[in-house]
């Protein structure tokens, strides 16, 4: 796949799991910046793009547009099988992949929608705290099952080598209910598996620049 993928996104946000995986392939990539597109002018401009406001949103080498973190990660591994990044069609580790990349998507990183901004689906602004609450609730439990039913199969989820499953994985990870401390205490199958993605040393540059491990980072 030649030519150069173009990223919207955001330090810390979903784009830097898409950003990490484009660098461990060595795919040359352009950042557009968003920043906060909760701003009027900004949330307009990625309409433009994405009519759901969001990111990340990835322009391919073809043109073709993609949003939605779990699908351009896939996408982008299935790409390269020679990367090791996801699991061949064949592979016996395939449905275990695409039922935990989906999990991620659908039953955690939604949840931050709400979470973040509770108003969006509080009754009134004395509700929001029992928005936040059980929307971090459930993010809690969505990690602890994951953890009970996703053993590793090695030193990451699908074995020795580092799969786009693990950088999502990491990322989402860090931004709490609960923070990284308590992913540990609830999931804690899970915990090295984390731990070694953000030891990945081909990593270690782009963390530092997207996503630092900044003073009390783990909560």
């Amino acid at each position: 796949m030649a030519g150069e993928f173009i990223v919207f996104g955001a330090p810390g946000s979903g784009s830097v799991a898409v950003e990490a995986a484009l660098t461990l392939l060595g795919a040359p990539y352009r950042l557009e910046e968003r920043g906060d597109w909760s701003e009027t002018a900004q949330s307009e401009d990625l309409a433009k793009l994405n009519p759901m406001r969001q990111i990340p949103a990835v322009v391919l080498p073809s043109g073709e547009l993609m949003t939605e973190s779990a699908a351009i990660l896939t996408y982008i591994a299935d790409a390269h099988p020679e990367s090791g990044l996801s699991p061949t069609l064949d592979s016996p580790l395939r449905p275990r992949f695409l039922r935990w990349m989906s999990f991620i998507s659908a039953q955690i990183y939604s949840l931050y929608w709400i979470r973040d901004v509770p108003s969006r689906m509080a009754a009134d602004a004395a509700h929001e705290a029992v928005v936040k609450a059980r929307a971090q609730a459930r993010i809690a439990e969505a990690w602890r099952t994951m953890g009970e039913q996703a053993a590793p199969v090695g030193r990451f989820m699908l074995g020795d080598e580092i799969s786009v499953l693990d950088i999502y994985m990491a990322v989402v990870s860090r931004w709490g209910g609960p923070r990284r401390k308590g992913f540990y205490e609830i999931a804690p199958r899970l915990a090295p598996v984390v731990k070694a993605v953000d030891a990945e040393p081909r990593l270690a540059a782009h963390w530092a620049a997207r996503f630092p491990f900044s003073q009390g980072w783990e909560g």
